[in-house]
């Protein structure tokens, strides 16, 4: 999303031929006539959250968790390893009973979001009530599917900030974006997931197979923890916010079908079967913190030990689609920038698209003025899936470098240098997704906000901050934080005016003086691109 005004300039000289040219032509005409606009509300009694219960399997799990602490404390536990955080979803969804909430900002017309389509579908005919919400900038050609789900007596799905006319077609949605730009540039960029009120999973991962290593091109590191415990009925009454918002309308309203409901179930079934949606491979032993699968966990709750930490969810009004935030202190990314200008010593910041902006860059000072050490993660110019963020991040390096901040960059080619990453990995190329701060080694920070001026003033986000020293000591374990391999770290060259790349895991440790892994040109093409792009859009 970040890249979205590349995007369209791209589209502008790659679909005018054929019957690219045709559907675009049509889809020009339908706007320009304003054959539809955005439906009439019609009041309804708000939906919410139904509230843990003993008399649910994952009720009484979540009671034992928390058993006996009268503490406020949540009970947590990271999901570092992509296989085991969607097991640990595909868990959830069959042992749910009363609800599932799942709140996402892109869900893949894929085998991973068709495999997840299909246990929503079978949760609702159990009897559990699904409320599925999407943005709907991802949902093209899915209208079918989805009304199939939506089809189910006990499932209901709705849509953020929807596009109207010509759903069908990519070329043509992004024809009504140009003519409706001030309101369909702001999306839903929240992930949240919620099960009988009991279990909540948050991060950075949306539900398609780039997400959780299931990609044949290029797959995304990511992360997000499961939850029980006060910090879930928190996140339960964000949803309901969104839920019940203006902005969010009931699929059905949006994209009519003609078709009977048996004939969009019999739809569904062939599209989320085995063919299109094979199921899981099972898991063996334990994740690289040596927690078990989710299931393994709950069948034998009573003597698992999840951390214990202070825990709290927050998220941006959804009003802030209709650009109606009484001032940028209500959103997350305030928030966010308070807690960290709160370090006493140490901040890491783990940022697929990183944008500090001028103020960003005195928060930085300020910070470095007290004594604070400031790491910053993020991708490399050739492994980054918005390019142009990165040439924007570019213009920033070398200040911060002057300031003493510790710069790392992520690498395909750095990660696999790493046993562990390379096996994962295999043939794909590796991406930087998570969305983490350790504030002083005893607060995490982590969600759905990147460190760019979209997530901070155009996009909706949902983030969670937990004080624990014992999940920050995990992390960096985890991503090796205080001996990080797999990236280049980014140093300044004898000028101090320009920057030298230098290897990290292998005995090597080349030095690079120009963009790892990218070719002249493209640096050219895309610092021309940049030229044209306002920095607010990123």
């Amino acid at each position: 999303m970040a890249g979205l005004m590349l995007k369209l300039v791209a589209l502008s000289f790659s679909a005018l031929r054929g019957p690219a040219l045709r559907l675009i032509g049509s889809g020009l005409a339908l706007v320009l006539a304003g054959c539809a606009g955005l439906p009439p509300r019609a009041p309804e009694p708000p939906t919410l959250s139904i509230a843990a219960s003993p008399a649910t399997t994952l009720g009484r799990a979540a009671a034992d968790l928390n058993a006996a602490q009268h503490d406020g404390l949540s009970s947590i536990r990271p999901l570092v390893e992509a296989s085991f955080a969607l097991d640990a979803r595909f868990e959830l969804m069959r042992r749910a009973q009363a609800s599932l909430d799942v709140q996402t900002y892109q869900l893949g017309n894929d085998k991973t979001g068709r495999l997840l389509l299909r246990e929503l579908r079978d949760a609702a005919r159990r009897g559990v009530r699904v409320r599925l919400l999407l943005d709907d900038f991802y949902t093209a050609g899915m209208d079918r599917l989805l009304l199939g789900l939506a089809a189910e007596p006990n499932a209901e799905v709705r849509l953020f900030n929807p596009f109207v006319n010509a759903r069908d077609h990519s070329a043509t949605r992004w024809i009504e974006f140009f003519a409706d730009f001030r309101r369909l540039n702001h999306r839903m960029h929240n992930k949240l997931f919620v099960a009988d009120g009991a279990m909540a999973i948050a991060g950075g991962r949306n539900l398609a197979d780039e997400y959780f290593l299931r990609s044949e091109g290029a797959n995304f590191i990511d992360f997000e923890l499961i939850m029980a415990g006060p910090v879930v009925p928190e996140a339960a009454r964000i949803f309901d916010t969104y839920w019940n918002s203006d902005v969010v309308y009931p699929l059905q309203r949006i994209a009519g079908a003609s078709d009977s409901p048996e004939v969009l179930k019999a739809a569904f079934e062939a599209a989320t079967s085995p063919v299109h949606a094979p199921p899981l491979a099972p898991l063996a032993g334990t994740d690289l913190l040596g927690d078990a699968p989710l299931g393994t966990q709950l069948a034998d709750i009573g003597r698992v030990k999840w951390m214990r930490a202070e825990a709290h969810a927050a998220a941006d009004s959804p009003n802030k689609a209709l650009g109606t935030l009484a001032s940028p202190a209500e959103s997350l990314a305030a928030r966010f920038h308070e807690m960290t200008a709160s370090a006493r010593s140490d901040v890491v910041v783990i940022s697929p698209y990183f944008i500090p902006g001028e103020d960003g860059m005195a928060r930085i000072r300020e910070g470095r003025a007290r004594g604070v050490r400031i790491s910053v993660i993020t991708n490399s110019l050739a492994d980054s899936d918005e390019p142009l963020v990165n040439i924007n991040y570019n213009r920033y390096r070398v200040d911060m470098l002057k300031l003493g901040v510790n710069l790392y960059e992520v690498s395909t080619r750095q990660l696999k240098r790493n046993r562990q990453f390379r096996t994962l990995l295999k043939k794909a190329r590796g991406r930087l997704h998570a969305k983490l701060a350790l504030v002083d080694r005893e607060w995490v920070l982590l969600g759905s906000m990147n460190l760019d001026p979209r997530s901070a003033r155009l996009n909706t986000e949902f983030g969670v901050r937990v004080r624990s020293f014992e999940l920050s000591q995990a992390l960096l374990y985890a991503y090796q934080l205080d001996d990080i391999e797999g990236v280049y770290r980014v140093v300044l060259m004898p000028d101090r005016e320009n920057v030298q790349w230098i290897g990290t895991g292998d005995v090597d440790n080349e030095v690079l003086d120009s963009e790892p892994d990218s070719s002249l040109l493209t640096r050219l093409q895309l610092l021309l691109f940049s030229w044209f792009v306002p920095t607010d859009q990123l």
